[in-house]
Formats: structure tokens, sequence, C-alpha cells
């Protein structure tokens, strides 16, 4: 039997539950692991509210490192003993869970698993948004917002390590404080200042290349008035709620913007997509240009007093659940 925290009606912190879970051996295209360190994310949330649909019941979580203890009759890439991480498979809050083989990756010896799961989910994140969906080159200028969380702290980082003039926004002055220490060339307290403003002035009134989004909709249509003509707009989470587009036109009044709501899900289709970009995530943490930042834990059994840490914008960094 497992621990797994399992969800079967849908609400806030209070609908997770710790339950005894039997775990089957793999079938066809299948490995089962053990859990080491389960990552937190918001999407965790948007799937327990049902912002983001899942069947009930499901085990929560999305995000993990550990090691096979068994694999199916036709998997022949992965042994047992292997190390390794994932992310988009719902079911990570679980002491063993069982995942399609060709959804995990390898960890480096030199990479721990905390900081796999860690950096696996937030890290993929930063490598299609800096790399496919908008491919940042060095002398860009780039605004991220909520740059003391995992996403930011890592988006924050490897933009710098490209060469990309990075200005960045956080709630508080503390959280601030954590993405300069990052790197950033602006920090923007947007709870007490003018964000849009002090944009405006540091880039001489041209505005930025392009904006990467995790809050959503507090900060969506303000961020429109920083980009630059034809820039773009990237809102890739919902942390302060779901975004709507009054109107179209709204992007050819701001300057002809271009608008994308990308997810892993759309990026990492295929094993390749997710081999490369976890090849090009593991390789910027192991020479030191991007840091993972695991400032909360959670025992597992403690998921719910996680979400509320998280929803409540307590955290900065990564999260882990561990078992």
């Amino acid at each position: 039997m497992s621990r797994a925290i399992v969800v079967r009606e849908l609400g806030g912190p209070e609908k997770l539950t710790l339950e005894q879970v039997e775990v089957p051996a793999p079938g066809a295209g299948q490995i089962k692991i053990r859990s080491h360190a389960i990552g937190l994310n918001f999407i965790d949330t948007y799937q327990r509210t049902g912002l983001y649909k899942v069947a009930l019941p499901f085990i929560a979580g999305n995000e993990g490192a550990g090691e096979v203890i068994a694999v199916g009759p036709d998997v022949t890439q992965w042994r047992v003993g292997d190390r390794i991480a994932y992310q988009g498979s719902v079911g990570a809050y679980a002491d063993e869970r069982l995942l399609p083989a060709d959804r995990v990756v390898r960890i480096p010896d030199a990479i721990s698993y905390e900081v796999a799961a860690a950096a696996i989910l937030k890290g993929l994140t930063a490598f299609y948004l800096l790399h496919w969906t908008h491919p940042l080159k060095a002398g860009e200028t780039i605004l991220i917002h909520a740059a003391a969380g995992g996403t930011g702290q890592i988006l924050t980082q490897w933009a710098k390590a490209i060469g990309a003039t990075v200005i960045a926004t956080a709630g508080s002055d503390d959280k601030c404080a954590i993405a300069q220490a990052n790197g950033a060339d602006l920090t923007i307290n947007y709870r007490t200042d003018n964000f849009v403003e002090r944009v405006r002035q540091f880039t001489g009134g041209k505005g930025v290349d392009v904006v990467c989004d995790g809050v959503g909709a507090a900060t969506f249509e303000p961020s429109l008035d920083c980009i630059k003509p034809r820039g773009l707009m990237v809102s890739f989470g919902n942390a302060s709620g779901p975004v709507s587009i009054p109107k179209l036109t709204i992007l050819a009044e701001k300057g002809s913007l271009f608008l994308t709501r990308p997810t892993t899900g759309g990026y990492l289709r295929t094993a390749d997509d997710l081999r490369l970009g976890a090849e090009a995530l593991f390789n910027v943490i192991s020479l030191g240009k991007v840091k993972i930042a695991i400032d909360q834990t959670f025992p597992l059994a403690e998921a719910a007093k996680a979400h509320i840490a998280l929803e409540t914008r307590a955290t900065t960094g990564s999260t882990l659940l561990l078992p």
C-alpha cells in the first residue's frame, strides 16, 4: 500500500485527503517509482478547484522525482534503481506511483532528487518560454512577473544567462530583493509602485520585447502597456485568476501586439521535446547559471498546508512535499 493525497470533491485545500492506495505492478509501457521529492505548483491548485478539469477522484500533483522500483514487460530504456524526474502526469502526491515510461527523464548524477523535483516542471516551463515561445536574444528586454516564485526565479536567471535585460516584478520588497539577487536589472514592487510607469521610464518609453506573466488577471491588461509595438504578451498562468480579453482590438490599440497562452502540454508533446528541454535545463543548473531555491518543505501528509501557503503568496522559490 502507498500513501497518497486524494481529491474526491472539488474545493479548497481541505479537499486534499491522505489515504492508503494500492499501486499495482506496472503494465505495458509503464514504470513504477518510489517518490523521493514532490514539487508543488499552481496547476495543482487549479485542478483541485476545478479550474483545470481532471476526472474525480484523482491523486493530486504533477511533478516529482524518484527511483524506479519496477518496469513493465516491454520497457527496455529503464531499469530498477534508475533516478528519474517527471512533470505533467497527475498523481504525484504519493509514496509510489505508475508513470508512462516515455514521459520521464533521467536525473544526472550531480543533481539531487530534491533539486530535480523542484525544477522539472517550472524549469521546463522556463525552457519553452525562453527558447520556443519567444526565442529570447541577447540585448532584448523581458518583463517577468512574480519573479520571486519558483518559475520566476528560473526565468530571471536563465534570461540573464542568455544576455537579456530583465525587469522583474514581485509582491513585496523582500521578494524584489530575491529577484535582484537573481540578476534582475530592475525590480518593481507591483503592490506599491505603478509597474507600467516604471517600465516605460526604464526603457526610455520604448517598452519591452516580451512579457512573461504567470500572475493572470491582476497584471494582464497593464502589461499590454509595457510592450513595444509588435511585441509579445505571454500569459502562462492564473495565480490571481484567469484572464479574459474584453475585445481582440485591444491588441491593435496597444501597438499590433502578439498574444499567446502556452502550456507544457502544448509544447512538450513528444518524448523528444521532453528530452531536449530536460537536457537544456539540467545543463544550466549543472553549470551554475540557474540555481534552484527550495525555500519551503512540507511532509506529504501536510499537502493542504502547502496549498494554503502557495495560494496566500506566503512562499518564495520552490516548495517540496517530502514522502
